[in-house]
């Protein structure tokens, strides 16, 4: 039967959770039968709910046994990850004092392989890594340190390649990237990964200690992972089935009920969600050309699968409303990007957002102004953001989305284009090569928000400065302490674009200015990277320090050139390096319109797709009430 009968809501009710219900498949929209199950739900004061995650599309492995010894073995001990040249010399000590007949070989002779590889994307770095186990005959790998959200998947991907050629391996990490290391192994086909557990954070501990641990809690789980046989246990765990029809019903019960559901299976932020009834979500499918069954993205983390069904789900539990659905299916591919999504693992908390340009922004009231990321249109898109990441990516909290002190909520904004006519500079998507009046979306990160600045000055060399000042303030991660290049968004009211635009007349003309001006003292870079070095301690000792300067003087550009105005020292020249690098800073016209703000927001990378809208939108809009999107082009 198509759809379920009164009786059988009746025990949904009572059981909680539905196994194997399938429905027949049936036309694009799927209408047969609607009312005979709005109906029973009505009877039953609940909601039949769907589930909105995708399935994944990496196939496990069979993994070859693990070792009956390590004698007369050759193993492999790499990685570059937090004290990895503290622990890595000692486990090698440990192997080859306990296993004299061993040969053991560290990094500079094997190499590493990186974050492995999404399906179907080849890497180099991963097959000369696999290459050179096989040209070694290496029987086992040892791979470390995952200490961080981004470092922990690299170090595991030496682990995947070597179980994908059956070489069997383990890696290490600190206690709370474990389930993240479990979950990259599993997301690239590997069910079963082995961990030595690290008890502290590698970097705080000093070196006496790292060998300590290492000697009495790392060295004993090392050689258990790798001979002790792979239990069924072990297989099962984690691997569910692909099996059913994606519309399937997962749950009958009263909103509370389908809500605390959701929250126990990881399928909401906490939030109270809108229940994604079979009806709602055939409605936003409405407002797609996409198949409910089309494939709308496969998406890292876990390689899922992602349909137009998928979409609209998230888009009803976040509350979207249906005619943004094409919005919601070109987000998701963004979702995609290599560059967007590149840090959303780190400890450091880059935070998903993204913005709006083209004539459907203003058709459906996607905010650009005072208060934007806060009008509904604004904050549903963006749960539908935070949504998206968990049930289509397979991004988790505490898992491999692993901020420090969490995450705020993801949001949307909008660039307003007409201010950007009245100032004179194109639109962010007319400088990425669209046409004025195409429609897109662009995911990117930040490493802050809401910490803006007024310039109180109506002179736009002024205004350059203090712009150029914030920017060489606002670096990589606090103090400017990681990479020395890093992406950045700048907002700004048209007030200040106005002022600006005297002087530029285009953003690529303020860009090349600001590149030359962004510059920070050496000594302060110097101090940052080295005291509060993303990757774990350096050698200490004022020698060392010494040393260092010398370092980054020669890799990242250092010259004498004049102090810049806003430094309060007598020393009319000092040495200073680029913060800015061509391409990587967007400009956004948005936000209040009579106020001074200016926001630089260093972030990830970004990734831009176009909206496509259906064929018959024209018609779906009249029937809604909207103008036509003839009337919100820009000539």
């Amino acid at each position: 039967m198509r759809r379920l009968t009164l009786v059988l809501f009746a025990l949904y009710f009572f059981i909680g959770q539905v196994y194997g219900q399938g429905r027949v498949v049936c036309d694009e929209t799927c209408e047969i039968g609607a009312e005979t199950k709005s109906a029973a739900t009505k009877g039953n004061a609940g909601y039949a709910v769907v589930s909105p995650v995708g399935r994944g599309t990496v196939e496990p492995i069979n993994q070859a046994q693990r070792l009956n010894t390590l004698s007369g073995k050759t193993i492999a001990v790499v990685g570059v990850s937090f004290m990895s040249r503290v622990t890595h010399p000692e486990i090698k000590r440990l192997i080859e004092k306990n296993y004299p007949d061993v040969h053991v070989l560290l990094l500079d002779e094997v190499g590493t392989a990186g974050p492995y590889p999404a399906p179907g994307i080849t890497r180099r770095a991963k097959d000369e890594f696999q290459q050179r186990l096989r040209d070694l005959h290496v029987d086992a790998v040892i791979s470390g340190n995952g200490g961080c959200g981004l470092c922990t998947p690299k170090e595991t991907g030496s682990c995947i390649a070597a179980e994908y050629i059956g070489i069997p391996s383990v890696i290490i990490t600190a206690p709370s990237f474990t389930a993240q290391a479990h979950y990259t192994a599993l997301n690239n086909g590997v069910p079963v990964l082995r961990v030595a557990e690290y008890p502290n954070a590698f970097a705080l501990d000093d070196e006496a200690t790292l060998i300590k641990n290492t000697q009495q809690i790392l060295w004993p789980q090392i050689v258990d992972a790798l001979t002790r046989p792979i239990t069924t246990e072990e297989l099962n765990k984690g691997l569910a089935a692909n099996h059913g029809d994606l519309r399937d019903d997962v749950f009958f019960g009263t909103l509370d009920e389908v809500n605390a559901y959701f929250n126990e299976m990881r399928w909401s932020d906490g939030l109270p969600i809108v229940p994604p009834t079979f009806e709602k979500v055939n409605e936003m499918l409405r407002f797609t050309h996409y198949r409910w069954d089309e494939t709308v993205a496969t998406l890292p983390i876990a390689h899922r699968n992602t349909t137009a069904w998928h979409v609209a789900v998230n888009g009803v539990m976040a509350g979207c409303k249906p005619e943004y659905m094409p919005i919601l299916i070109a987000l998701t591919k963004a979702l995609g990007g290599p560059e967007f999504r590149r840090t959303l693992a780190s400890t450091h908390a880059w935070v998903p957002y993204c913005w709006m340009n083209g004539p459907v922004t203003r058709q459906l009231g996607i905010d650009s102004g005072q208060g934007e990321i806060n009008e509904a249109a604004n904050v549903a898109i963006g749960r539908f953001m935070n949504l998206a990441l968990m049930n289509l990516c397979g991004y988790y909290v505490k898992q491999d989305r692993m901020g420090t002190f969490g995450y705020p909520m993801s949001w949307c904004m909008a660039e307003d284009e007409e201010a950007c006519m009245r100032v004179g500079w194109q639109p962010y998507h007319v400088r990425e090569g669209y046409n004025i009046n195409d429609n897109t979306i662009t995911a990117a990160s930040t490493l802050l928000w809401g910490n803006n600045m007024a310039p109180s000055t109506t002179n736009p060399q002024k205004i350059m400065q203090l712009l150029a000042w914030d920017i060489s303030e606002r670096c990589q991660f606090a103090l400017g302490s990681g990479k020395q290049f890093t992406y950045r968004t700048i907002l700004m009211t048209e007030p200040v674009a106005r002022t600006l635009a005297t002087v530029y007349s285009s953003t690529y003309d303020l860009e090349q200015t600001l590149i030359k001006a962004s510059r920070r003292p050496l000594r302060e870079r110097v101090f940052a990277n080295y005291y509060a070095n993303p990757g774990g301690a350096k050698d200490g000792g004022e020698h060392n320090i010494r040393q260092y300067t010398g370092y980054l003087r020669r890799t990242e550009g250092a010259e004498t050139t004049p102090t810049p105005e806003w430094y309060d020292t007598a020393e009319d020249y000092i040495e200073t390096i680029p913060t800015m690098q061509q391409g990587m800073t967007k400009f956004l016209i948005t936000g209040d319109n009579s106020r001074n703000k200016l926001q630089t927001m260093p972030g990830g990378g970004y990734s831009t797709i176009k909206i496509e809208l259906p064929h018959n939108w024209e018609s779906l809009m009249k029937e809604l009430g909207y103008s036509p999107i003839g009337q919100f082009y820009i000539k």
